[in-house]
């Protein structure tokens, strides 16, 4: 058996993640110094940034990027703030802009203002001369840390002994994951998903083997598994810090669906109960989550669906129709922007950005442009050649599918 028992511990980018939490509607653009009065990990950078206001920061970041010209591409994920959102040259979700990355000839260089595992993404799919740039190295993602890589190759380790000679299984993990699973999931013919794949993914690995691991995120595996029709009694969560994931051989044996325990710290504060008092106060409110929130969540949901489908559905909606919306708030925030002839709010009432993306601020995108400006790359994000040629095919197998 390779499981290591352990103490249980929690990722310090999940105790951190409510440190930007506020009962305010808005999150007001602030001087780097000032944020930084939250305690959490800050990227040390140089104190001429500190103290730039966010008219100064606009002003030089507009500079910077008029100099770099075509040969710097920035690329925005849509849960960034507005302040970051506004000088990318494209938006969408992490997958859509790794696959923007791959296809910029021009790009010398990607700045991926989002987080740790989408800038390894990028570097995967990206161009063998393309460097990828993170802002702020401590931009990182609690649910991709709940997933390390120990623990999972012990995990691998023991399914295969236990399950290889009664159907096996096959791994998948989400895109929220570190280079090293996608790697685990290419070797071991397996495949990545997104949220708006997860199906198509998941039925291709029920095609390969009897069952299917899926991580690092249990609340999709499981909303994605209770879409297919695989039922609750199929299905074992496997809890890294407990021998064998706290399952017995047999209760492994007889699951369809394995389900890593880990979750995203955003979407896991999203509830059913916010949804009833959305209701009541709203009769006629529609309410859309992110597959990544719990399974109750999901049942009492109007719609479910990726980043996209939620962008797509209340974007193309009717004039005068209300939307309580289960996922990141710097997203909401902007659909209510853009939908002025609409009612959009965000389902939880405290306003808790993703602490990770967050962190992103406008100084640290000053620092690295004014960095390629005099010629000196800061913060790139690289992954060793091996382990991107093993992503690289978990990731092409997906593609293939669509």
């Amino acid at each position: 058996m390779a499981t290591r028992t352990h103490q249980p511990s929690i990722p310090l980018t999940e105790i951190e993640q409510s440190a930007f939490c506020r009962t305010e509607d808005q999150l007001p653009a602030k001087s780097l110094a000032e944020e930084q009065a939250v305690n959490v990990r800050w990227q040390d950078i140089p104190a001429q940034y500190l103290h730039c206001s966010v008219e100064e920061l606009d002003q030089r970041i507009g500079i910077a990027k008029k100099t770099l010209g075509k040969s710097v591409t920035i690329l925005g994920h849509h849960y960034q703030r507005e302040e970051i959102i506004k000088y990318a040259d494209f938006q969408g979700d992490s997958f859509l802009l790794s696959q923007e990355a791959a296809s910029l000839a021009e790009a010398e260089c990607i700045v991926f203002c989002g987080v740790h595992f989408m800038a390894e993404t990028a570097c995967i799919l990206s161009a063998s001369n393309q460097r990828v740039i993170l802002p702020n190295i401590t931009a990182g993602c609690s649910m991709a840390d709940m997933a390390p890589m120990e623990d999972v190759d012990d995990a691998w380790e023991d399914l295969e002994s236990v399950l290889g000679n009664r159907g096996g299984i096959t791994p998948i993990t989400y895109m929220n994951s570190i280079a090293g699973i996608k790697a685990l999931c290419g070797r071991n013919n397996g495949a990545v998903c997104t949220s708006s794949n997860a199906d198509k993914v998941m039925e291709w690995g029920f095609q390969q083997s009897d069952r299917v691991l899926f991580l690092p995120d249990q609340h999709l595996g499981r909303n994605t598994g209770l879409k297919m029709g695989i039922p609750l009694g199929k299905m074992v969560v496997w809890d890294p810090f407990k021998a064998m994931g706290g399952n017995t051989t047999e209760q492994l044996a007889n699951a369809k669906l394995v389900l890593w325990k880990g979750h995203c710290s955003v979407h896991t504060r999203f509830s059913a109960g916010q949804i009833q008092a959305a209701r009541e106060r709203y009769p006629d409110i529609k309410v859309i989550a992110h597959p990544e929130c719990p399974m109750e969540t999901v049942d009492a949901a109007d719609f479910v669906g990726s980043t996209e489908f939620i962008r797509s559905m209340i974007n193309d909606a009717p004039a005068g129709s209300q939307w309580a919306v289960g996922t990141e708030v710097s997203l909401v925030n902007r659909l209510a922007i853009n939908n002025p002839d609409k009612l959009i709010f965000c389902l939880d009432p405290v306003t808790c950005p993703c602490s990770t993306m967050y962190r992103i601020h406008p100084a640290y995108l000053l620092w690295v442009l004014e960095g390629l400006v005099d010629g000196k790359v800061i913060n790139e994000i690289t992954v060793p050649e091996q382990t991107q040629v093993e992503a690289r095919v978990a990731l092409d197998r997906m593609l293939a599918l669509k």
